[in-house]
């Protein structure tokens, strides 16, 4: 422990020098090949390794944290742990994206994040056809051997976590505070099996609360360590978005589920499917870049489809049922524009609306109906 914190010690002093970035860690730390080295050379040396003046007098002046609150987070359970810049455990991956931090704050099992993932993000007021397409797509990628990232924010991020676990898959959360606080607050018990089954990560200090500039910071890290990212419903201004740019600037695999283009949250993954991105339709769209994990989702698509709904025919059975389901659209559809459609009193459209609901052909959502299949 006493080496671990020392380490721990001399990355949060390299990590807090001014004039310091990415670019010039990796530069010192190739020429002394060990950080102890960085702090033990006089400032000749470090002038010789390429430090400007001025850096190399932030060097020499910097001065090692509190550690106290740290070992009091290690040693509250084993799970807890911390990876630097310099470790062999730190993923690859990462470490050769842009901007990757130099300490990251760990909970639950390290050895997921050299497992390959795939980033899912998404809207935190996703629809009912979004929330499904997004427990159905995390449960079948987990079960191929992706590890689903999210950002444990509510919507898509806590259904693709929730369905992982659920599938007894693991998955990573990574997440914009310090790795002792959790947001939003009613994802605790989430957070919890997620430290059991899964892994949580952050680069940020401990007791660091919410703050904005931090989830771009966290949309960074998540993107860095997926092979790609899976967006299934985003508006046009979303941070889900910020995520896929990312993972584009590190050459990293963009994916964006298609929508109605009457639904406000179908517009980012279309201006991504516009830019490039890759359209996704079924699970095997997205395996089909990593022939590695060698799918096997044919049956997973096919029950996707309303012919091969088990114990269902194509369209419901009634005549006026067919008809008003043909009204009402895959984005949400008010009452008043099925009404409108019908040319039918609410009287006569409601009981049919009921049946179509139990069915499972459209579900109440806020703000009207919308047709699941």
């Amino acid at each position: 422990m006493q080496h671990c914190l020392e380490s721990i010690g001399l990355w949060l002093k390299l990590r807090n020098i001014r004039q310091l970035g990415p670019a010039g860690v990796e530069k010192l730390i190739g020429h002394f090949e060990k950080i102890e080295k960085v702090f033990l050379c006089s400032k000749d040396e470090l002038l010789e390794a390429g430090c400007s003046l001025v850096l190399a007098e932030n060097i020499e002046q910097a001065q090692c944290p509190d550690l106290a609150k740290i070992k009091r987070w290690l040693n509250q359970s084993s799970l807890n742990r911390i990876i630097c810049w310099g470790d062999k455990e730190y993923p690859i991956a990462l470490k050769e994206s842009v901007g990757a931090p130099l300490l990251l704050y760990l909970k639950g099992d390290p050895q997921l994040l050299h497992q390959p993932q795939l980033a899912m993000v998404g809207s935190r007021n996703p629809t009912q056809l979004g929330r499904e397409t997004t427990y159905e797509f995390a449960q079948a990628l987990g079960d191929e051997g992706l590890t689903i990232t999210s950002g444990m924010a509510l919507g898509v991020d806590g259904i693709a976590h929730q369905a992982a676990l659920d599938a007894n898959n693991p998955t990573i959360a990574v997440i914009g505070t310090g790795i002792d606080r959790v947001y939003p607050t009613k994802h605790q018990a989430l957070a919890n099996r997620i430290a059991e089954q899964g892994l949580i990560v952050s680069e940020f200090d401990l007791e660091t609360g919410v703050r904005s500039i931090n989830f771009p910071k966290r949309n960074r890290i998540i993107a860095g360590l997926s092979l790609g990212v899976l967006v299934v419903e985003a508006a046009i201004k979303s941070g889900s978005l910020i995520t896929a740019h990312y993972a584009l600037e590190q050459g990293r695999d963009v994916f964006a589920v298609p929508g109605s283009i009457h639904n406000v949250l179908s517009k980012g993954c279309h201006a991504l499917i516009k830019q490039g991105a890759c359209l996704v339709e079924s699970v095997s769209d997205v395996l089909e870049h990593y022939p590695s994990l060698q799918p096997k989702v044919e049956q997973f698509d096919l029950a996707l489809q309303p012919d091969n709904l088990e114990g269902q025919s194509r369209y419901p059975r009634s005549e006026e049922a067919r008809s008003l389901l043909q009204l009402i659209d895959f984005s949400v559809t008010s009452l008043d524009t099925i009404i409108n459609r019908s040319k039918k009193p609410v009287a006569q459209v409601s009981p049919i609306l009921l049946t179509l609901e139990l069915d499972g052909w459209i579900a109440q959502c806020v703000g009207g109906f919308q047709r699941q299949k």
